[in-house]
């Protein structure tokens, strides 16, 4: 399975804001870390935002923070929401062809526990645990940076 460059970037915009620590992070400066376009970010926090995974704030010192802890968001749950599809072949399809396996078929039924697995693994993994695996993420994603250049002058 493939996820979508949609999901891909959820997961990116959850890390962000996990490795920011509570404080808002805004669109430009993650699009500027993952060298994306605002508008792709924009329209990926609708369904994050929807799901409750995202919180905004609007206004001129807005952005966005997680919606509950990172430990609490698993990767099952982005995929759940970001994924139109879940289909690994045409016969998972609603308006699927008509097989006269359909009913009894053992593809079928080897793809969907395939598909479990996939799903049991996703689960297993939070977004802390993405962000906790390495050390420099902060570092990585700019951050760091951002922080030192918005503190005051001694």
């Amino acid at each position: 399975m493939r996820l979508t460059r949609q999901t891909n970037y959820a997961m990116r915009i959850l890390m962000y804001c996990a490795a920011n620590d509570g404080r808002l992070s805004r669109i430009p400066e993650i699009a500027e870390a993952y060298s994306v376009s605002e508008l792709f970010l924009f329209k990926i926090l609708q369904p994050l935002v929807e799901n409750g995974l995202v919180q905004t704030v609007r206004g001129r010192n807005g952005g966005v923070r997680l919606g509950r802890p990172a430990d609490k968001i698993n990767l099952f749950d982005v995929v759940r929401v970001t994924e139109e599809s879940f289909a690994m072949a045409e016969c998972f399809e609603n308006d699927a062809a008509e097989c006269p396996l359909v009913d009894s078929c053992s593809l079928n039924a080897a793809l969907r526990e395939a598909l479990n697995a996939f799903f049991a693994v996703l689960e297993r993994y939070t977004i802390e645990d993405l962000v906790a695996s390495r050390k420099d993420v902060r570092t990585l994603l700019g951050i760091e940076a951002l922080a030192s250049a918005r503190a005051p002058a001694a």
